[in-house]
């Protein structure tokens, strides 16, 4: 454990140095890492978007090296390799809406307001480049469960000039991403992460681990990109599907790549079973965005403010009350269930729900 705190104060000295003193140089903080914690820089910037080294750290990271200690931290976790019952969902739903856009991002560039591209927020109210655990948790949300306090962000879309947000609460799954959904707990309070990359090219876009379905619209899916065109019908909107890691090395909130703390799912030897590595054993809900703008016809102007549509990226920030979230993890994804933002499976009645008519724990 020693090891892995000096290597990383040493190299978030060596990132802070360089943006200080080569400021014309692009360092790529969120690109992906290996699972030791360690993370790169690139000078490469696809679109010509550019993303700057942080030279700030977060209100939570005490001594500022870019590792936020979870407290406690789990340990002696082994993945589960089990097979549990047949279930073919384990899932709930958190209807978030849109809150409001700003050029922060308190995960990338903690305390630095303006300095992001633009992004879209839902949630959280409050979320804004000073935003810390303290400051999001128990505050307002636009989130149908009053106790997900949780910041979601992604960049935000514009078609010429026009911004363009979603409309109305937005699908977030929170899912097993594990063949044994039982091996599933809550989020720690204050885990943070990046979902994909401003600078990926297209190909890495593609095959990133979290692509679903891509840019889709009516009947066109699979897009790397945004569509040029779309059906210009009202019921035609353009949607995204994506994935986020669901696997946590237990140990921090955050890392300075804001990614290696997390690791997607890996393939059990010998079968099709999903199972977390060794190196982040701790089975969390998988957190899916399905994301959908009201946006059709001529896309040709269609764009995001991190740049193509193979820019796309979205980050998290847990927030929520422990003992609800806990709740419907429990019945929903342990207990094998399809839920809505209640915790009710409408295929299951007689499971009950967990939340009532106003969203809040009985």
């Amino acid at each position: 454990m020693t090891t892995r705190r000096i290597r990383g104060r040493t190299l978030s000295a060596l990132l802070l140095a360089a943006a200080l003193g080569v400021s014309a140089l692009a360092v790529d903080t969120y690109t992906a890492a290996s699972a030791r914690g360690e993370s790169r820089t690139s000078a490469s910037a696809h679109g010509g978007h550019v993303m700057a080294a942080s030279t700030q750290a977060s209100g939570d990271d005490a001594d500022g090296d870019g590792y936020i200690p979870a407290v406690p931290q789990v340990t002696g976790v082994t993945p589960s390799t089990a097979t549990p019952p047949p279930a073919y969902h384990h899932e709930f739903q958190a209807g978030c809406s849109v809150t409001h856009t700003a050029p922060d991002d308190p995960i990338v560039y903690p305390g630095q307001f303006g300095k992001s591209h633009d992004h879209t927020f839902m949630g959280n109210t409050s979320t804004n480049a000073a935003s810390t655990t303290g400051s999001l948790y128990g505050g307002n949300t636009t989130c149908k469960a009053p106790a997900d306090a949780s910041a979601y962000w992604m960049p935000s879309l514009y078609k010429g000039d026009q911004k363009i947000l979603p409309v109305g609460p937005q699908v977030i799954y929170y899912k097993a991403g594990v063949t044994d959904y039982r091996s599933v707990r809550p989020f720690p309070k204050g885990l943070r992460f990046v979902v994909g990359n401003p600078m990926q090219s297209a190909q890495e876009f593609r095959s990133h681990k979290g692509f679903v379905e891509g840019w889709e619209c009516g009947d066109s899916f699979f897009n790397t990109d945004i569509p040029a065109s779309c059906p210009n019908r009202p019921d035609v909107q353009l949607n995204l599907r994506m994935q986020a890691p669901s696997c946590w090395n237990g140990l921090y909130l955050d890392t300075p790549d804001h990614k290696s703390h997390m690791a997607y799912p890996v393939v059990k030897p010998g079968t099709n079973d999903n199972m977390c590595p060794a190196s982040h054993p701790v089975a969390l809900p998988m957190i899916e965005f399905k994301m959908a703008w009201p946006v059709n016809g001529d896309m040709s102007q269609v764009r995001l403010a991190s740049g193509r549509g193979y820019s796309f990226h979205y980050d998290f920030f847990n927030a929520w009350e422990e003992r609800t979230l806990k709740a419907l993890v429990d019945h929903c994804i342990v207990g094998g269930l399809q839920c809505d933002t209640r915790g009710f499976d409408l295929y299951r009645p007689e499971r009950g729900t967990v939340l009532n008519a106003d969203h809040r724990l009985p």
